[in-house]
């Protein structure tokens, strides 16, 4: 799937602030021989000129065990991961696995074992859980569709695994769909005791029955993110826009984007999201390797230090490493 790299060798930017300290918050691994990208994957594009310090591993359904408990099943990811984590301890000088964000059903009686069972597995770096809430009924053709079930957000069950998160110290991160955004936010004033992060400007969708309608989705979403922004609970992942779903169609061009056209794409929804959160709630992801599929790491990075380019140093710092440090613990 990610096997692309002759393909984004055609764009080959000089790196802009070589040593600017970067915490990348949300990558993700699987093992070969299935998605293929494992941790000399992440390493090669980490290490590809941006110094990338640290890394949040965020859960993607990878590596689950194949027998004993379902609830305990996605133990295996984090069991996966830490040794990835361990293998890159060895050597000082490459991105340190720092920060696992693991996967569990929050409607589950048994939660606090399986949360036990992740901290036990992860040596550490556990942090948080993410349990997706995305759900699309349009029949646009995602290439990653969302499976959540209906009123996953108002579940009474889910709610309290929410807020046993919070209980706990732990973060809860969740991927949803631009249309979910509200049903978010009354999600994040019913439990703010819990630290929670919205991945990927919460998706807005450019495919099917949404092509075309770019403005008018910026426009509703501007209002929606602003009432997220209202809950202090909540924090921002800025970035995850170069997915095939999000329709700017990069991924089919006889060549990649370059870090201005990416700037000139999406510049617009950085800012309001910094504006609205602050940078201090604000932390720049890669969404490694899905959005891969469409822009370098080494451009991605560019792009994310030119849309920085004019904010102060200490916006800067929080949004490429502060913010994902605080967030997650590291």
């Amino acid at each position: 799937m990610f096997s692309n790299d002759e393909w984004l060798k055609q764009v080959r930017e000089e790196v802009i602030d070589p040593g600017r300290e970067i915490v990348d918050p949300h990558h993700h691994l699987w093992p070969k021989p299935h998605l293929s990208y494992d941790l000399e994957d992440l390493h090669r594009d980490t290490g590809d000129g941006h110094n990338v310090v640290a890394t949040v591993f965020m859960e993607c359904g990878s590596a689950y065990r194949a027998d004993g408990p379902d609830h305990l099943k996605p133990v295996g990811e984090t069991e996966f991961v830490t040794a990835a984590a361990e293998r890159a301890a060895t050597d000082p000088l490459t991105a340190q696995i720092a920060g696992i964000v693991a996967h569990a059903d929050l409607r589950l009686a048994e939660l606090d074992s399986v949360l036990d069972a992740h901290t036990a597995a992860a040596k550490g770096r556990f942090r948080g859980i993410r349990h997706a809430g995305s759900r699309d009924e349009s029949g646009a053709p995602l290439s990653i569709p969302g499976r959540a079930p209906a009123g996953l957000f108002e579940d009474a069950a889910f709610r309290r695994g929410v807020a046993r998160l919070g209980e706990r110290g732990l973060t809860f991160d969740t991927w949803i769909y631009h249309h979910q955004i509200r049903d978010y936010a009354a999600l994040a004033r019913a439990v703010p005791g819990t630290v929670m992060i919205l991945d990927h400007f919460g998706t807005p969708l450019g495919v099917g029955p949404y092509e075309g309608r770019r403005e008018e989705i910026f426009g509703k979403w501007k209002d929606d993110i602003a009432e997220v922004a209202a809950c202090p609970n909540v924090h921002m992942k800025l970035g995850g826009m170069a997915m095939p779903d999000n329709g700017y169609g990069w991924e089919k061009r006889e060549k990649p984007p370059t870090s201005d056209e990416f700037v000139t794409a999406q510049m617009a929804w950085y800012d309001h999201a910094i504006n609205v959160f602050g940078p201090e709630r604000c932390m720049f992801e890669s969404n490694f390797p899905v959005d891969r599929l469409s822009i370098s790491y080494r451009t991605l990075w560019n792009g994310l230090k030119k849309i920085a380019g004019d904010y102060p140093e200490a916006a800067k710092t929080a949004l490429f490493s502060a913010t994902a440090r605080k967030v997650y613990k590291l």
